[in-house]
C-alpha cells in the first residue's frame, strides 16, 4: 500500500500524532494511521480550509438568523389545520424556527408567508438550453406552498399520461414514474443546502427532466449512505414540517422509492450540486407514436378535411415559437367572432398537442399557446408526409 488521502504512515508514536488524527477527523471519509512505517504530513490548502470552515459555520439553517424578523405564518397554519393539527402560540420554538437568542432563523424565513426565495421551472424546446420555451418562478411564499405548486406543475401538467384503449385492455404510460418524480421533487426541496443562498432548479427538456439542488455528497461511504437512504437530513426543521403534513412518510424512504424506477446513474454529483436526470419513458413515446398513427386529429365538433387542415395549420404556426390567439388569427386568417379558432384550440388542448404558456391563468390576456412534446412529434411526422 502507498500513502493516500485515507492512509498515513507514522514511524513511531510521537506528540505529533494528534495532528494526524485531527486531519482525518476533518476528512469526510476518515482514514487509517499505520504505526511503525516512515511517512510525511501535508498541510491542507487554503481552499480546503475555507471550504471546511464554510461547511461548519453555515451548514445549519437553524443557526442562521433571518434577515427579516417581521415574519408571519398564516399559510403554514392553514396547512397544519388541513392535516388535522394545530399550531399553538409556542409553535416557533417547538418547530425550532428560532435561533438561540430567540430571533427567527432561516428555516423560519423559508416557511414564512413572504420571503425572497423562489424556485425556477424552465422548459426548453430541444435537448439543450438554447431555445427556452418558458421560465416560471414559484415561491416568495411558504416553502410548503412552493413545493405544492411545483408538484402541481410537474405532476398535473408536464407528466402527462398517454392512453390507448385496445379490445382487451386500457394501456396507460406516463412520461416519468409518478412515485419517483414526487419523491425527487420533495427531496430536492427539503434537502437543498439553503445556507449557500441557492435554491433547487427544475428543467424540462424534450427528452428528460433534470432536478438540481445545492449540496455536496462526497464519493465513497457518503454516497453509499445516500443511495441506501441512511444520510442525515440536511434541514431537520423542514423535514419535520413536511412529515407533519404527510408529504413524506419516514426518514430515508425517498431514495429507495426512486431507485425502484431509475438507476443510480440517474444521479450525478459535483462539488456543490446534486442533479437527478429522469429520461422520458421510451415506452410512453412508443405508445404515443402508435396513438398518433392510429387516431385522427379531429374529434367532437371538428370533423372533415377543413377542420383537420385548420388544426394542422395551427400546429405548424406554433412550430418555431409560442403565439397568442390574436397572432394565430392574423397568421391563419381565422375568424374569432365565429369561434372557429377557439374550437381549434380547444380540440388541440384536449388532444395534448398544445399547452398553455400560463397554465395557472388560462384566461390571461398574456396567454400564449405552445407545442407539447406530442405536438412536436406530430408536426415532424406531418413534415415528413406521414
Amino acid at each position: 500500500m502507498t500513502e493516500n488521502n485515507r492512509i498515513e504512515y507514522k514511524r513511531k508514536l510521537t506528540d505529533g500524532l494528534e495532528k494526524e488524527v485531527i486531519a482525518f477527523l476533518n476528512y469526510h471519509d476518515g482514514g487509517i494511521i499505520w504505526l511503525g512505517i516512515d511517512s510525511a504530513c501535508e498541510p491542507m490548502s487554503q481552499h480546503m480550509i475555507e471550504e471546511l470552515f464554510a461547511r461548519r459555520t453555515r451548514n445549519s439553517i437553524a443557526r442562521i438568523r433571518s434577515l427579516r424578523q417581521d415574519l408571519t405564518f398564516e399559510q403554514l397554519k392553514i396547512y397544519y389545520q388541513e392535516a388535522g393539527l394545530t399550531l399553538g402560540d409556542k409553535f416557533a420554538p417547538n418547530l425550532e424556527l428560532l435561533t438561540e437568542d430567540g430571533a427567527y432563523n432561516y428555516a423560519g424565513y423559508l416557511l414564512a408567508d413572504q420571503n425572497g426565495n423562489s424556485v425556477q421551472v424552465a422548459k426548453y424546446a430541444g435537448t439543450d438550453r438554447v431555445e427556452l420555451l418558458e421560465s416560471k418562478d414559484y415561491g416568495f411564499c411558504c416553502l410548503v406552498k412552493t413545493c405544492k405548486q411545483i408538484l402541481d406543475r410537474l405532476e398535473g401538467v408536464e407528466n402527462r399520461v398517454i392512453n390507448k384503449i385496445t379490445s382487451r385492455k386500457r394501456i396507460n404510460r406516463s412520461l416519468w414514474n409518478t412515485v419517483a418524480l414526487r419523491e425527487a421533487v420533495i427531496n430536492a426541496i427539503i434537502h437543498n443546502d439553503y445556507s449557500t443562498e441557492l435554491v433547487p432548479k427544475f428543467e424540462i427538456f424534450a427528452d428528460r427532466l433534470e432536478i438540481t439542488s445545492a449540496g455536496a455528497i462526497h464519493s465513497g461511504t457518503e454516497q453509499e449512505d445516500f443511495f441506501a437512504g441512511y444520510s442525515m437530513p440536511r434541514n431537520k426543521t423542514l423535514m419535520r414540517v413536511f412529515k407533519d403534513l404527510d408529504m413524506v412518510e419516514y426518514l430515508g424512504s425517498g431514495m429507495p422509492r426512486i431507485l425502484k424506477a431509475y438507476p443510480r446513474e440517474a444521479y450525478t454529483f459535483s462539488t456543490h450540486f446534486i442533479r437527478a436526470t429522469f429520461p422520458i419513458s421510451e415506452e410512453a413515446l412508443a405508445l404515443e407514436d402508435e396513438v398518433l398513427k392510429g387516431e385522427a386529429i379531429t374529434s367532437g365538433a371538428q370533423s372533415g378535411a377543413q377542420s383537420r387542415a385548420q388544426s394542422e395549420a395551427v400546429l405548424l404556426a406554433l412550430t418555431d415559437t409560442p403565439r397568442s390567439a390574436m397572432a394565430l388569427t392574423g397568421i391563419l386568417g381565422l375568424d374569432t367572432k365565429t369561434g372557429a379558432l377557439k374550437r381549434v384550440i380547444k380540440v388541440l388542448l384536449e388532444q395534448g398537442l398544445i399547452s398553455y404558456t400560463l397554465p395557472e391563468k388560462p384566461g390571461s390576456r398574456l396567454q400564449k399557446y405552445q407545442l407539447t412534446i406530442k405536438g412536436s412529434s406530430y408536426v415532424k411526422n406531418l413534415n415528413k408526409g406521414q
